[in-house]
């Protein structure tokens, strides 16, 4: 798990790298996806904006392994800066404004390492924070480390009441984590342990301090709560299964809604087989879309089960799909979804469902995020 120090030095001097720039006259507004990928043997954050039937990296930073969760945060005056996560069990997140000057690195500390996803938070006084999934390497325990937003310092961690904390959410005011529930020592990697013995839960936290004020779980002890994403008053966690039978794996559930104080798993599209493997989720019209990475799907759920239906229970509903080679990031804008894939990226908004290439090289990573302006023509903060 250590990092090269040559190469954090290296890192930690590293401004950002221009692949490419605003075409004379391009389009007032262009959609810009912020992303994770591979590059050959180099690991990148950066933007992507569509060009010619190809999703082009327009600004890139490179980072010392593997990223995973990214979140667009704000950084004064309208501006943003782009935040990303070390691949777990990891030791660095990054705080990165495209085109204006160098990243802020914060590095894990000794006994504790990042679970991949991080969230902005406004706190007291202005003071604005990151909040980011962590968990206690002695005991096991899963927190959310806390620190400030502008110089990254640590300023307090909060229990989760359970273990491997991955994704988190700000909604209707509380913080919401998923606890995957699979014990794992940084010593072995990603090796999983005592899966007999899992206990994932969705909880709801006090911004101001951390107190869970509320617990959820499923009744299938095998599933694993990831990533979640909001659609109104709802909240969908994309799960992945962790059973021993194949076919009980294969065929589990992809998703669960909380909504109204309760959890509920709604049935999978039936004889369908889901792979057993949530990547990614994000809202879509009145549910959610869930990438199925080993099924090479991406699962759209409507509350509706039919159109213009009406709203059906927590666990109705009725589902779609759309064929995407090892379905990953999932994202919404303004207009339409997109998923990347393996060998290209999905796009369904109104004009219809299409798709776009990637350059060659390019591996997208596991999530991406649609912003709503494009950063590279937006003025520099004020400070």
């Amino acid at each position: 798990m250590a990092t090269d120090r040559a190469r954090r030095r290296l890192l930690l001097g590293a401004g950002l790298g221009w692949l490419g720039a605003v075409p004379a006259g391009a389009a007032s507004r262009r959609q810009v996806l912020a992303a994770a990928w591979q590059d050959g043997s180099r690991h990148v954050i950066g933007l992507l904006a569509p060009k010619a039937g190809t999703l082009q990296p327009v600004a890139q930073l490179e980072v010392p392994t593997r990223a995973h969760g990214l979140a667009w945060v704000p950084d004064g005056a309208g501006a943003h800066r782009l935040l990303a996560v070390a691949r777990r069990p990891g030791d660095w997140f990054v705080s990165w404004r495209p085109g204006a000057g160098p990243a802020r690195w914060h590095w894990a500390r000794p006994g504790t390492v990042f679970n991949g996803h991080a969230v902005w938070a406004p706190g007291e006084n202005g003071r604005s924070r990151i909040l980011v999934t962590q968990t206690d390497v002695e005991t096991g325990a899963g927190e959310v480390g806390v620190f400030d937003a502008r110089t990254l310092e640590p300023i307090d961690a909060w229990p989760t009441l359970g273990r491997d904390p991955h994704d988190l959410l700000l909604h209707d005011g509380s913080l919401w984590v998923a606890n995957g529930g699979i014990d794992t020592r940084p010593e072995t990697g990603r090796a999983k342990r005592e899966l007999d013995r899992m206990d994932s839960s969705l909880v709801a936290m006090d911004l101001r301090n951390g107190r869970v004020h509320g617990q959820w779980r499923v009744p299938d002890q095998r599933l694993s709560l990831r990533h979640l994403a909001a659609n109104g008053p709802a909240i969908g966690i994309a799960l992945q299964a962790e059973h021993d039978d194949a076919t009980a794996r294969a065929r589990a559930p992809l998703l669960a809604v909380w909504g109204r104080g309760e959890l509920a798993l709604p049935p999978p599209a039936e004889d369908t087989e889901t792979g057993g493997y949530g990547g990614d989720i994000a809202a879509w019209r009145d549910g959610f879309v869930v990438t199925a990475t080993r099924a090479a799907r991406a699962w759209a759920w409507s509350r509706s089960s039919h159109p213009g239906g009406s709203e059906s229970g927590s666990a109705g509903g009725s589902w779609s799909a759309w064929p995407v080679a090892q379905a990953g990031a999932a994202a919404t804008d303004a207009t339409g979804l997109w998923v990347g894939g393996s060998e290209a990226v999905l796009r369904v908004d109104p004009a219809g469902v299409g798709s776009w290439r990637r350059p060659t090289a390019l591996r997208l990573d596991n999530h991406w995020l649609a912003l709503d302006s494009d950063p590279l023509r937006s003025p520099a903060p004020v400070r």
